[in-house]
């Protein structure tokens, strides 16, 4: 694998690099982005600080935690309570939408385009935002999907009417007991159809999703975009390394990378790569701007 080299040191100002980045944006024949947390976390979904006390400052008095994602794994004493923390969670995270429309300018940069979406988020912004669905890709699951928690099927059922009726329905930080999501099939609890541990249901629409994410790379091999967005260090095999690896495979490729404090590229494909330090949403503007 590449050696991680920065590329942050470069003498460009990030004004040069949003003109580099437009054009190659224009000259790409495909672009393929990858996006991670930071895309999301920039268009407002933030886990933490005010949003996580303006929808759980009961949760942080009570269990002592500081943000969504240490709620996500808090050892509560009954369903009743983990329930009412990952109903509200889901629904703030899932149902409502993000606060700064970062999505939806990223897709006006690549309406025109031939582009393909992977992502590791499991907000759904892409789809709520209008990205063409069968140009997505979700690998780790979605919010917006439980599981049985066995699993004893390989299907997911949607649980926006459920997750509604329990945030609805809650009172002490407790939801009814007759909410609990139980698995139509076994009877067993439903879970969230996210990837933690090898439970994680992959369902034939994720592979066949799966599956025109690789049609996608197969048969696109010109001048090729890697856009990646917010991608960070938790599971880079997933996109960054791919990217990277592509990206290095093919020589009228380019690679991008927009991340705030880890903007890097391998030095085996700088001079095919424009790396910038900065916000991915503020970045995806000062690119519309420039138009």
């Amino acid at each position: 694998m590449f050696e991680r080299t920065s590329n942050t040191t470069s003498t460009e100002s990030h004004s040069d690099k949003i003109e580099k980045l437009k054009k190659a944006i224009q000259d790409a024949d495909a672009v393929v982005i990858g996006a991670g947390a930071g895309l999301s976390t920039s268009a407002g979904f933030v886990y933490g600080g005010e949003r996580f006390r303006k929808y759980f400052t009961e949760y942080e008095k009570k269990y002592g935690f500081h943000d969504m994602y240490s709620g996500g794994f808090y050892p509560y004493e009954t369903p009743e309570e983990m329930w009412a923390f990952w109903s509200k969670m889901i629904y703030v995270n899932r149902y409502m939408d993000a606060p700064k429309p970062v999505y939806e300018n990223l897709l006006k940069l690549v309406r025109e385009k031939d582009y393909f979406v992977i992502t590791t988020n499991v907000d759904h912004c892409f789809q709520k935002a209008g990205f063409d669905q069968m140009r997505l890709f979700y690998t780790q699951g979605d919010y917006g999907l439980f599981q049985c928690s066995e699993p004893c099927c390989e299907e997911t059922f949607q649980n926006e009417e459920m997750v509604k009726k329990m945030v609805g329905q809650q009172s002490d930080m407790r939801i009814p007991s007759d909410l609990i999501p139980l698995c139509p099939h076994c009877g067993k609890p439903l879970t969230m159809n996210l990837r933690s541990d090898d439970k994680f249901v992959e369902t034939k629409s994720w592979y066949q999703a799966a599956e025109r994410y690789d049609h996608f790379l197969r048969t696109r091999k010109g001048k090729v975009l890697f856009l990646e967005l917010g991608v960070g260090y938790n599971t880079p095999g997933i996109i960054k390394f791919a990217f990277q690896k592509m990206t290095s495979e093919n020589p009228l490729a380019t690679y991008a990378c927009i991340n705030y404090g880890e903007a890097y590229a391998p030095g085996e494909i700088a001079d095919r790569s424009i790396v910038v330090d900065g916000d991915a949403g503020e970045m995806i503007s000062r690119l519309l701007d420039s138009e």
